[in-house]
């Protein structure tokens, strides 16, 4: 690999929440192991490379999350991506819309259906700290570190069979409420799950951006698109991340009145 091609979809419509940071982050660490890697943005409109090494898509409100799911749809180019095994990281929105269909501005839309899941809407707004332990389902095998993040949402996003949850929930909300998944037999695994894993696709609600605050996450990223494993990759000491890291899991733990 001469040169790491980070594919940024839709920035100009999915970038609400500095989501755009992932493809930053993915960059910077390729970069302190001596790679070359650049970010190469797509936007509404342009067709989306199928060839590039990983693809990272952010958050937004309804009428962009419409334009996104119609453009990649009529694309094509992050399908086929995906059937090729190219490691995408999809955010918030990103999650919606790769599912089969989503809620937005009071109806139902088709997805692009990467994810087997459907997203409708919660009676409140999820805001807050979210933590996980992660499912090593799929694609995240390799992952052993707790997982962190900020969610700020209303999407109840049930997970069908073919995909898996990212993490099991230690603190937030997730994908879902309890009014959600009340019809559901698999209740408990629903209520506890965050984000999805499918395939090549790593879907999450969490913003921070997730691979700031997640760098075991930011480098299975990496290594999927190297082709090698996660232990193969240089270890990095960035003091700061762990600093960070252990600020937002004690900003996660619950009350001690809820322990």
């Amino acid at each position: 690999m001469t040169s790491l091609q980070i594919g940024l979809i839709l920035p100009d419509i999915l970038g609400t929440y500095g989501d755009d940071g992932n493809a930053l982050v993915l960059r910077q660490r390729a970069r302190m192991r001596g790679l070359e890697a650049e970010i190469i943005p797509i936007k509404l409109g342009e067709p989306v490379p199928e060839s590039l090494d990983v693809y990272a898509l952010g958050g937004g409100e309804d009428t962009a999350q419409i334009l996104a799911a119609e453009h990649l749809i009529a694309d094509g180019g992050l399908t086929r991506a995906a059937s090729a095994g190219r490691p995408i990281l999809a955010i918030c929105a990103g999650l919606q819309v790769l599912g089969e269909s989503f809620r937005a501005s009071g109806r139902v839309v088709d997805g692009v259906g990467l994810i087997d899941a459907t997203t409708a809407s919660m009676a409140e707004r999820a805001i807050g700290e979210v933590a996980t332990e992660p499912t090593k389902a799929g694609i995240t095998a390799e992952l052993t570190e707790p997982l962190t993040g900020f969610e700020n949402h209303m999407g109840a996003t049930i997970l069908g069979p073919a995909a898996q949850p990212l993490g099991t929930l230690t603190r937030g909300t997730g994908n879902a409420d309890t009014a959600a998944i009340l019809d559901l037999s698999d209740k408990a695994v629903q209520r506890s799950a965050e984000g999805a894993v499918q395939g090549s696709v790593i879907a999450t609600y969490m913003h921070g951006p997730v691979l700031a605050r997640n760098p075991q996450l930011a480098d299975l990223l990496l290594a999927k698109a190297m082709g090698v494993a996660l232990s193969e990759l240089e270890p990095l000491s960035i003091p700061a991340i762990d600093q960070l890291r252990t600020e937002r899991f004690n900003a996660s733990e619950p009350p001690r009145s809820q322990r």
